[in-house]
């Protein structure tokens, strides 16, 4: 049977109307970066912050250049051919996302994964060309999945994987590490209230008035907004099976691989995380759209300031809330 393989938006944002009297107005200074709209919104009050705006534009470039896989010169790419044979020094941001990743992974049981690129590819997600892959090489891929073939030195910012086909991506967190870079630009060129955005999946807010920065919560598949959250300094990330899927012989397949098993995540539509990072926000959507609410708890448990909605893929389940962010205001949609 055919497959298909769909994108869909998951946060949107809303400032009231602008025909009305008083109403603020608003800047809004954007890039492609990493194949989605990187984006700095203003205030009309804060227009002399727009150097600084494209300057961490500027700064979300020059890590795209660092980070992608679809570059033959990227540090990412270089890494990947080499760390089999060799311990490859990298770059200290390079470096810190690895150990970030890896701490993650750790706290997450093993559901955020950077290396699980073989398994994605081992579905057609990579290439959108999705289909149901043959048990054998769906064992291959997995040989060739998870940290524990990535050891890193710190002492010399080395990385080094034991074996061939190992490989990151860094397309689950480098968004939010993006914005993240962003920010600390923002900050040190004393930008008091900003709102970034990459790909309408990962938002960082910087300051606010009042509740904060509106933003509707979306789940893929969704017929209208779960949620509200009004955030002041603080990031949100979602994820959604339904990002991406395929349809084969009448099942649904989504994209979001579960790298414990190979297989793809089920049981979850939309998983959003408000946190202090984008980078942690963006990477723990993904861990708890695979891992569902229980994970969530036990993350939520030992790591306070941490909120996280889910939107359960059954009819009639309510919206799941596990945790709290003190920056943020919660308003049930749905």
């Amino acid at each position: 049977m055919p497959s298909a393989i769909t994108r869909r938006n998951f946060l949107s944002f809303d400032f009231g109307d602008r025909r009305r009297p008083g109403a603020d107005h608003w800047i809004r200074i954007h890039r492609v970066v990493m194949a989605c709209r990187f984006e700095v919104m203003l205030s009309q009050e804060d227009a002399a912050d727009m150097s600084a705006a494209r300057a961490a534009l500027d700064e979300a470039h020059d890590l795209e250049s660092m980070l992608t896989v679809f570059s033959e010169t990227s540090d990412v790419a270089d890494l990947n051919r080499r760390a089999s044979r060799e311990t490859v020094a990298v770059a200290p941001l390079l470096f810190a996302l690895l150990a970030r990743s890896v701490e993650i992974h750790s706290e997450t049981e093993g559901t955020f994964d950077v290396t699980s690129t073989p398994l994605s590819r081992c579905w057609g997600f990579l290439t959108r060309e999705g289909c149901v892959p043959d048990e054998r090489d769906l064992e291959t891929a997995r040989q060739r999945a998870g940290m524990r073939h990535v050891t890193l030195d710190a002492a010399t910012r080395g990385v080094r994987f034991d074996r061939d086909g190992v490989e990151v991506n860094f397309g689950a967190i480098g968004k939010g590490y993006a914005l993240d870079c962003m920010a600390s630009v923002l900050r040190r060129q004393a930008t008091r209230r900003a709102l970034l955005s990459a790909g309408r999946s990962s938002v960082l807010a910087i300051g606010g008035r009042g509740r904060g920065w509106p933003v509707d919560v979306r789940p893929v598949l969704a017929s209208r907004a779960a949620a509200r959250l009004w955030i002041r300094d603080g990031a949100v990330g979602t994820s959604g099976a339904g990002e991406q899927f395929i349809e084969v012989d009448g099942r649904r397949y989504g994209h979001v691989i579960d790298p414990r098993t190979g297989r793809p995540a089920a049981g979850v539509l939309g998983a959003s995380v408000v946190t202090s990072t984008a980078a942690d926000a963006d990477a723990l959507s993904t861990a708890f759209l695979i891992g569902g609410p229980d994970l969530a708890r036990r993350y939520c448990d030992a790591h306070p300031g941490t909120l996280a909605i889910f939107v359960i893929d059954q009819p009639g389940q309510p919206t799941v809330t596990v945790g709290r962010y003190n920056g943020a205001t919660l308003e049930m949609l749905a």
